[in-house]
């Protein structure tokens, strides 16, 4: 009811525009009488003007439609996000809102790693479609990882998530606001089923993760509906030997324990343990996706782009515009 109240009150004023506009021209300029050749060039000047405003209404109508309808019965998934600048940032990003579009009360907490909030996340955020906020702080430089290190070597996006509890807590309520905290990356892939069955968590939920530890998934073990065990090969005895993809919490348990928080000085692999320790145990895990059995989401990670030829130019000094934005 709110959205068909919404769109009748865009094209009432859709309405309204147009008619004010076209009596404002016929009374101004004579639309019905020959006119100076000043007055000519002035009214299609006009009448583009009006053609231009009509088409964005158009736009901001379809825009509208595709969005999913609000659901004030249902809790918001409040999704953070860590991000860093790199020549696929925009691209992966773009990806990603192509399917967070069409999650109902979803909330996009992007994080980047950064002194600052870049131009280019700010532009994206601002024509994305989505619910978010925008949060921004730089890894220390001592856990930065260097061009040639592999990506497990140092752990990564501690500061970023930590800042996105901070805001979860500064800015909700415990009494008032009902949701559920996931832990995103922009390099990964989601099914949207997975959305659907993370929001009714009332605790800590878990599923598997696809293409992650060197193998095809990795998982939680359930038997009789309880978790007693981990399916990876990278020390399975870690007391949550999951990843950062595999688990939601609810809002409530993270504004209840606002001691918890990801730790920056961890072991390998123990960074989803630093958290998840403060909130809850093993048997108190909520396991979703058939008993852990199918995988919605998926660690792809885009290719990194070979610049070889770019930096030739670059070189020869004849780099690519750098106006065009990628």
């Amino acid at each position: 009811m709110v959205r068909l109240l919404s769109l009748k009150k865009l094209l009432l004023v859709y309405f309204v525009m147009s008619t004010g506009a076209l009596l404002w021209l016929i009374l101004n300029f004579g639309l019905f009488c020959h006119g100076s050749s000043k007055e000519e060039k002035t009214l299609l000047t006009k009448t583009k003007e009006l053609r231009h405003w009509e088409e964005r209404l158009r736009r901001r109508e379809r825009d509208l439609q595709k969005k999913p309808q609000e659901d004030a019965s249902l809790p918001t998934i409040y999704a953070i996000m860590p991000t860093h600048t790199r020549h696929v940032q925009k691209a992966e990003l773009t990806r990603l809102a192509q399917t967070f579009l069409h999650v109902k009360n979803f909330h996009w907490i992007l994080v980047e790693d950064s002194d600052s909030q870049t131009d280019l996340v700010t532009k994206f955020l601002a024509t994305c479609g989505i619910k978010h906020t925008h949060l921004n702080i730089k890894t220390p430089e001592d856990y930065q990882l260097k061009e040639t290190d592999p990506n497990w070597l140092k752990p990564r996006g501690v500061e970023q998530r930590n800042v996105g509890l901070q805001w979860l807590r500064e800015n909700l309520d415990v009494g008032r606001d009902k949701g559920v905290v996931y832990f995103a990356d922009d390099d990964n892939t989601y099914s949207l089923q997975l959305f659907d069955e993370m929001r009714h968590t009332r605790g800590v939920s878990v599923w598997p993760v696809g293409l992650v530890g060197g193998m095809r998934f990795e998982r939680p073990v359930v038997e009789h509906g309880k978790v007693v065990r981990w399916y990876t090969y990278w020390r399975p005895e870690r007391p949550f030997a999951i990843d950062m993809a595999g688990f939601a919490v609810n809002l409530q348990l993270i504004l209840q324990k606002p001691q918890a928080k990801f730790e920056l000085r961890v072991r390998r692999g123990y960074l989803e343990s630093s958290l998840l320790e403060h909130l809850v145990t093993m048997d108190e895990l909520e396991p979703l996706a058939d008993n852990c059995t199918k995988v919605l989401v998926w660690h792809t990670r885009t290719e990194k782009p070979k610049m070889k030829q770019e930096n030739y130019l670059i070189q020869a000094g004849r780099p690519s515009d750098p106006r065009i934005e990628v």
